[in-house]
């Protein structure tokens, strides 16, 4: 197995497989000091201010001359403004026949299926927060065992609580996002009934969110708040109570066998390294491709992270005005970064670039593999409901809490989520399998990975192989088969709703 990784001919940069040591050789070069694993080395020399290319793309520009065999990194590579050619609709293929893999689903009456069988208790604001912590814990299997005993169907009661909700403007777009997300949440297949417990006074009142996302109070979705109940003891005994009525019915589920065209995954990146673009994000796309191929639907979000991969997507667009869509929000994130006294390359963050990423292009150009090969089918803003089928884009943040709370209120009922340094996260409603990017996280961390696709780096298995093993990962999750972080008790608080806007 060589010491490097070769991705294109035509790259000035290989990647260190191992750490490389100063006299090493590297094809025709000798290294020139230490290039750690996952990092860099020109394999020419490159001048000053000259593109740099990685994934036959540009991924910045040198800052100084770089010598074949020298380490490549923030100390000589650095951002640079260059033409994208977005090419719309350039490679779109037709459409591969349908193929029929099925999982162990929960199917609602109204025909949706569910991966998981929740009761959510949502606060409109942070000032019920507590309370609404505090119903569900009530029926936590850790505190209070024999709470779900007679329910075993019922898979928890979950609070998702928020920071936001008020100091905002009613009508401002902050508003209309959080009203998005929470009804996205209300209406979320893999919850068999929601309860909403709001203070009374704040800025996102529930009768108007009720009206404005055309949501009525019935047997599944019960609203109350503090103020009318009288405090807050009273308030969760309420909860407590309308939970325990919820109960019987959302017990009454079977799982049976469904199409996998009813999973929607949300695919995240974080912690990324150095290997992400050539291991774990690459064979998700793998995976993504075969669930498409079965009629399901793939969902890439954190526009921040993208950024300089834009014109790979828009290749693949369906349609003109879905490309457009999706530059338009390119256009607004440069805006609001500006506005905000940031650039877009604020991102990688210091973890990012200790694995090897250099600039947010390089960082970019990894994360879309996370999306596969197949066409792009529509562009949603955030927490937008996803009704197309196939491969879609969310318009979301970088940060992933953020950017999958967008994602699973547009429907995504499971979450792939990779990473190279290290990640803990988890998610509820929707489960959420971690893909480690090398062999040594796996290692260090296989307590919350799911998978390891460093397996690819070591040359022990192809990108296709792990594809097909995320693919078989996915359906026996989906179908009930519990994740690393649902079995640590992941996914209460890293329900982010995205904040834009004045705090007032």
């Amino acid at each position: 197995m060589t010491p490097f990784i070769r991705l294109h001919p035509a790259d000035d940069v290989l990647i260190a497989r191992t750490q490389l040591v100063g006299g090493t050789q590297v094809e025709n070069v000798t290294a020139r000091g230490l290039i750690p694993p996952g990092h860099k080395i020109a394999m020419r020399d490159i001048a000053a201010g000259q593109p740099v290319r990685r994934y036959n793309q540009i991924i910045g520009f040198a800052s100084k001359p770089i010598a074949a065999g020298e380490h490549v990194h923030t100390h000589n590579l650095v951002m640079g403004d260059f033409e994208r050619d977005y090419a719309f609709g350039a490679d779109v293929k037709p459409e591969a026949a349908r193929r029929e893999a099925t999982f162990m689903g929960i199917q609602r009456p109204d025909g949706r299926v569910a991966t998981r069988n929740y009761i959510g208790i949502l606060s409109s604001v942070n000032c019920s927060a507590t309370a609404a912590r505090a119903i569900a814990d009530h029926f936590s299997r850790q505190t209070n065992p024999r709470a779900l005993e007679a329910f075993p169907n019922v898979d928890g009661v979950v609070a998702l609580t928020h920071g936001t909700g008020c100091g905002m403007d009613t009508e401002g777009l902050g508003m209309q996002i959080l009203e998005r997300t929470l009804a996205g949440y209300a209406t979320h297949a893999n919850f068999a009934a929601v309860v909403v417990v709001g203070l009374g006074c704040e800025a996102n009142q529930i009768n108007a969110w009720l009206a404005h996302s055309s949501l009525r109070e019935g047997e599944t979705l019960q609203v109350f708040n503090i103020q009318d109940t009288g405090g807050t003891r009273r308030t969760v005994e309420k909860g407590i109570a309308l939970v325990k009525e919820m109960l019987p019915a959302a017990n009454r589920v079977k799982r049976e066998p469904c199409s996998a065209s009813h999973i929607t995954i949300g695919l995240q990146c974080g912690g990324s390294d150095g290997y992400s673009g050539i291991s774990a994000n690459p064979a998700l796309g793998a995976a993504v491709d075969l669930l498409v191929a079965h009629g399901g639907t793939a969902i890439l979000s954190e526009t921040p992270e993208i950024y300089g991969a834009e014109h790979l997507l828009t290749r693949r667009a369906v349609h003109r005005d879905v490309g457009e869509k999706l530059i338009s929000r390119i256009r607004w994130w440069e805006h609001y970064t500006r506005v905000n006294e940031g650039e877009m390359n604020n991102n990688p963050s210091p973890g990012n670039k200790a694995g090897g990423l250099t600039t947010i292009l390089e960082k970019s150009l990894g994360a879309v593999a996370k999306g596969g090969t197949t066409n792009l089918q529509a562009v949603y803003e955030y927490a937008e409901p996803v009704t197309a089928h196939g491969f879609v884009y969310m318009d979301t943040p970088g940060y992933d809490p953020v950017s999958a709370t967008g994602q699973v209120a547009g429907g995504a009922n499971m979450i792939c989520f990779t990473t190279g340094r290290g990640s803990a996260y988890g998610c509820a409603p929707s489960p959420s399998l971690k893909l480690a990017t090398n062999s040594a996280l796996w290692q260090r961390q296989e307590e919350d990975m799911d998978i390891n696709c460093g397996e690819i780096i070591d040359g022990k298995a192809s990108i296709q192989e792990m594809g097909e093993r995320i693919f078989r990962l996915v359906l026996a999750t989906a179908s009930g088969e519990r994740s690393k972080s649902e079995q640590h008790g992941y996914g209460q608080n890293e329900f982010v709703p995205w904040q834009v806007g004045a705090v007032m």
